[in-house]
This record gives C-alpha cells, structure tokens and sequence, in this order.
C-alpha cells in the first residue's frame, strides 16, 4: 500500500497540520478522526487495514486528516465563543486548504466522500451538509449531529450553522437541495453498548422531511461504539456505494 505523509502551515488555523494518505489512485475517502484523536487513528486501530482491499485495486485513496477537537469543544478551559470561532476556522481549512491539496494530488477533479466514527461523523457530515457541492456523499458511522451534545448550553449563530440537526431544517435554497439530493449518503449506528442511534435517526428523519434520499442503517445491539464495529462497517460500505471516477 502507498503511504505518504503530508504536512503544512494552515493559513486558517496558524499551526501545522498533517495529513496521512494511502493509495495511488481513485475517488477520494476524506476522514475524520474520533474526539481527540490525530490523522494516523484509523491507520492505529486497522480501520485502514479493514479496507486495503478498495485502496490497493485503485478504487480509492485515503485522505486522514488531524482535528483539533482539544481546541474547541473538548476544551473546557476555553471561552464558548472562541470555541466555535476555533471551530469555523476549522471547517475553512478542510475547504480552502485540504480540498484543494486532495485535487492537487490526484491531478484533478475526482469525487471525494467525506467520512468518520463518532466524532469525526459529526465532522464529515458537517462538512458534507454546509458544503454539499464539493463531495460526492457521506459515510457517517455512530456519530451525533446536534453540537449542543458538546457546547454546554452555548449557542450561537456559528453553531447554529454547524449543528446538522438545526441548520438542516432551515434550508429552502433548491439548489442546495437538489445537490443533496444526487449524493450518496449513509448515516449508520449500531445499538451496543455505548452507541446512539437515536442521534442517527434523528438525522435521518430530518433528511426524509426534506425529501433527501440516504441510506440510514441501523446495526445490532451486538454493535458497540468500538473499533470492531467500525471496521465491519466502513468495508460494507465501501462494497455497496456506487461512486464513479472522473
């Protein structure tokens, strides 16, 4: 498998961020790490190992990313306002410094799924939902999609515009809608023990109010919030999404 490690000065976020990646050809798999973690976690915990098969044939190429949930709302030193200010700087570097590295580095246009578990599937779909023009769809695994789970009671318009679950309702632009409406999304949850899935379906519902297809799938109370489900989970996935290379 082709490992490389990236790495630069943000311009959003005045630190350096990394950036792992594997494979040498296909769509791109955007990820997103869990709570704190950093961008070489699912390489750590064999999730990418769960689905070399896709990156080895050339179906895809993975592109893991580092967070800075410890600067925001893991931070509980941190003023609320900064929080979400940290927050949106966040979500311009994955949109004005990592999609742009993404294109650069597959040589063009290719379409890019977002995608992660637990706290990165707020992250992926997040950045899916405000963004939908930019990625072809959305693998989104135990994840919860109201950020005020995370604010403690804070709550304002930055959040407003990065809580899923809010902003969704809200949207009336048809252009916005008719894009979503083309993409493949999948919004998954197992009901083990540490599991949500009302947050899934939560996110779900809303989806269907807004006539937006998806595929919300519900696993077994033998599914917990663990590594093992995740790496059964992503493959599946992975077998069953229909993305074309430009």
């Amino acid at each position: 498998m082709q490992r490389e490690i990236h790495k630069w000065n943000s311009e959003y976020l005045q630190k350096s961020m990394e950036v792992a990646v594997y494979g040498h050809y296909g769509y791109a798999l955007l990820m997103f790490p869990t709570a704190g973690a950093d961008y070489l976690e699912y390489e750590r915990f064999y999730l990418i190992d769960s689905i070399s098969e896709y990156i080895n044939n050339g179906t895809l190429k993975v592109f893991s990313i580092n967070s800075i949930n410890n600067e925001t709302w893991m931070n509980k030193d941190l003023d609320p306002s900064e929080k979400a200010e940290r927050h949106d700087s966040y979500n311009k570097y994955v949109t004005e410094e990592v999609i742009p590295f993404i294109k650069e580095h597959c040589r063009g246009e290719v379409p890019i799924i977002t995608s992660g578990a637990s706290l990165g599937a707020y992250h992926a779909a997040n950045t899916f939902f405000r963004k939908p023009d930019l990625f072809a769809g959305l693998i989104a695994m135990s994840g919860i999609y109201d950020l005020k789970y995370y604010t403690d009671g804070y709550f304002d318009d930055t959040c407003y515009f990065n809580s899923p679950v809010d902003y969704i309702p809200g949207l009336t632009d048809e252009n916005i809608l008719s894009s979503l409406r083309e993409k493949n999304i999948i919004i998954a949850s197992g009901r083990g023990a540490y599991e949500d899935p009302g947050a899934s379906r939560q996110l779900s519902d809303i989806l269907h109010s807004k006539n937006i297809p998806h595929w919300f799938d519900l696993w077994g109370e033998d599914m917990a919030h663990d590594w093992p489900t995740w790496r059964k989970m992503l493959p599946y996935f992975l077998d069953n999404i229909n993305i074309e290379n430009s």
